[in-house]
């Protein structure tokens, strides 16, 4: 019993210690990199400005549309309540959110390209971070506990509400973009060290490389769209890429089964 207790008392220790480091190492990310300024121009230009039936931009606004199936979707599976292997109350509340904020990508994505500027770009960036924190939020509730999982959720949520405004207010997207890159560095990392609650594990880790494939696509906008002779744009196969990491999330959801009670 005692020895049990010690290595329960050790695990709790070990969790803290990788959430508070995956902090300091935001906190560095912030400091060492230079500023991205919000208003510039050539953050609002993509490869493909090709219009279809009267729609601007019409593959970058069109490829939001699988966003809309899969969050309403899952929305509707976790109100369900008996569809996808929930257990906790805390993992309910964040797959929920989850799921609703990538219905509101799906419309605030769609509405940013069509016209792509500063003033929109605040409707595409908003779900995108509540999408993460809830996501990371469900992922601690299962590896490190309720209690973690929904105080993070709460921390993460307000930091993405400050770093939209941090971007509009200082010019500078460095929040954003680091918020984002600790979160996708974070989720695989932890996936290894700590032992999993639920069977399929694997799906976290799946996701997360058609996720950093999508990022990959979106920096080659450009280059993809050239290559392929100017038939689909490296950012429009982002949005699918992005698309195909939340189905992998929502079959991971629908199969997998508790490995052990925690």
């Amino acid at each position: 019993m005692v020895w049990l207790t010690n290595q329960q008392i050790g695990t709790w220790k070990r969790k803290r210690i990788l959430v508070g480091s995956l902090f300091i190492c935001w906190l560095i990310l912030m400091f060492i990199t230079p500023k991205v300024p919000l208003h510039s121009f050539r953050h609002h230009v993509f490869a493909d400005k090709r219009n279809f039936m009267g729609v601007p931009n019409t593959l970058n606004v069109m490829t939001n549309f699988p966003f809309l199936i899969i969050g309403v979707l899952g929305f509707v599976l976790c109100l369900g309540g008996s569809f996808f292997n929930i257990s906790l109350k805390g993992e309910i509340w964040g797959w929920t959110l989850f799921y609703a904020s990538v219905s509101s990508l799906a419309f605030g994505s769609a509405y940013y390209h069509l016209k792509p500027d500063d003033n929109r770009i605040v409707w595409d960036t908003l779900p995108i971070l509540i999408a993460y924190s809830s996501l990371f939020s469900s992922f601690l509730v299962e590896r490190a506990g309720e209690r973690v999982g929904l105080s993070c959720l709460v921390l993460l949520l307000f930091i993405s509400v400050l770093s939209v405004a941090y971007a509009r207010v200082f010019n500078d997207l460095r929040l954003c973009m680091t918020f984002q890159l600790i979160t996708c560095l974070a989720i695989p990392i932890m996936t290894v060290l700590l032992p999993p609650k639920y069977t399929h594990s694997r799906f976290w880790l799946l996701a997360t490389a058609a996720h950093a494939v999508s990022k990959i696509e979106g920096l080659a906008d450009s280059k993809i769209y050239n290559f392929n002779g100017y038939t689909i744009s490296g950012h429009s196969l982002g949005h699918l890429c992005s698309a195909l990491a939340m189905l992998l999330l929502t079959v991971m959801l629908l199969y997998r089964s508790i490995r052990f009670p925690r």
